[in-house]
């Protein structure tokens, strides 16, 4: 019979440190994949065929079954995640802090089987699930602090990307959106580079938000308000409709060739084509055509050519009549000058923006 002594301590994420404990995760391996807490170590449970086999006997059959098959498939992997938790312990010598999906019976039964070999364990209440919302949670406190925003903007292949990248890299205030989606931000945005889910992305922007607590402002690329499957949260939504702006145009041959050597269409083909006929119905029939035939010859200069002169170029001018904010023109040949006339304008931009908030307190 287990006794008081023998339950495993159940831990509320706001009442703990995660640095001070071996953070293990239960789940499916696939589970582990879509989204985990950072630095955990996956000490799965179950497969992800066993997670399903377990899963279907639930349902199908009944829940006593479902525990009888659950038991029988991780009876034999006790010895293989004692061991697991073993050596990460004779590595750094701290707690194990277990979790699951909600803080139920996967977690709760490795960490009282380790507890009774004598590791030191603890059950995080709630699993994945409280982890996941407390970062929404913070997020919309990021709602409220209402810092100023930079957006560089311009059209398609005018290398907002690449400058952002770089004054990241320098120190600058970037929330680097795309990188965090793992998409570029169109249909071709998914080509060649693995996409984030909702999760991954409001994880990833809540930690670069906690990098950026000291700074006064963010800079960000224009987006809409979907980057591939992910939606932007309103912090950055509201943030973006009251922008300094930087707009910087490049002369159209020139972003022509930056998106061919950015998306490097020769290595995936099958990705342009598939992009290419979900965008048709999108275009005139003359242009489609004039596309596809492109396309056949693999002549992808002109394929860009024509998507960026009757397609993209048309809609971003639209979208951008909706800012009335203020705007920094620069019109820009070459990248270096480039980068050097907009690190001018963000600075002239931190510059009112501390002159309006010391106007407020006054």
């Amino acid at each position: 019979m287990m006794t008081d002594q023998d339950a495993v301590p159940v831990i509320k994420l706001q009442s703990c440190e995660l640095s001070d404990y071996h953070l293990i995760d239960v789940r499916s391996p696939g589970e582990f994949e879509e989204f985990h807490i950072e630095g955990a170590n996956s000490v799965p449970l179950f497969t992800n065929e066993e997670r399903a086999e377990v899963g279907t006997t639930y349902k199908q059959i009944g829940k006593e079954e479902a525990k009888e098959l659950g038991l029988s498939i991780v009876s034999p992997k006790l010895s293989w995640m004692f061991n697991n938790l073993k050596q990460l312990n004779d590595t750094i010598d701290k707690p194990f802090l277990i979790y699951c999906a909600r803080g139920g019976m996967r977690s709760k039964s490795v960490a009282t089987v380790m507890k009774m070999m004598g590791m030191s364990c603890y059950q995080l209440e709630g699993g994945i699930r409280s982890y996941r919302k407390s970062i929404v949670a913070s997020l919309d406190h990021y709602q409220e602090q209402s810092k100023p925003f930079v957006v560089l903007e311009g059209l398609t292949g005018t290398r907002k990307t690449d400058y952002l990248e770089i004054l990241q890299e320098e120190g600058y205030p970037v929330l680097n959106l795309e990188q965090m989606a793992g998409h570029r931000g169109s249909i071709f945005g998914q080509v060649g580079i693995e996409g984030k889910s909702q999760k991954q992305f409001d994880q990833a922007l809540f930690k670069r938000l906690q990098e950026l607590e000291e700074a006064s402002f963010y800079i960000i690329e224009s987006e809409s308000k979907r980057i591939g499957r992910v939606l932007l949260p309103d912090c950055i939504l509201d943030g973006k409709e009251q922008a300094h702006r930087i707009h910087i145009t490049l002369p159209f041959e020139k972003r022509v060739n930056y998106i061919c050597s950015v998306y490097e269409p020769e290595l995936y083909t099958d990705e342009i084509g598939e992009a290419l006929s979900k965008l048709q119905k999108r275009l005139t029939p003359t242009v489609a055509e004039i596309v596809m035939d492109a396309f056949k010859r693999s002549d992808y200069k002109e394929i860009v050519r024509q998507l960026l002169q009757h397609y993209y170029d048309p809609r971003y001018d639209h979208a951008a009549k909706q800012y009335q904010s203020s705007v920094t023109e620069l019109s820009i040949d070459h990248f270096e000058t480039g980068l050097k006339r907009i690190r001018s304008a963000i600075q002239e931009a931190e510059a009112s923006f501390a002159c309006a908030s010391t106007m407020n307190k006054s």
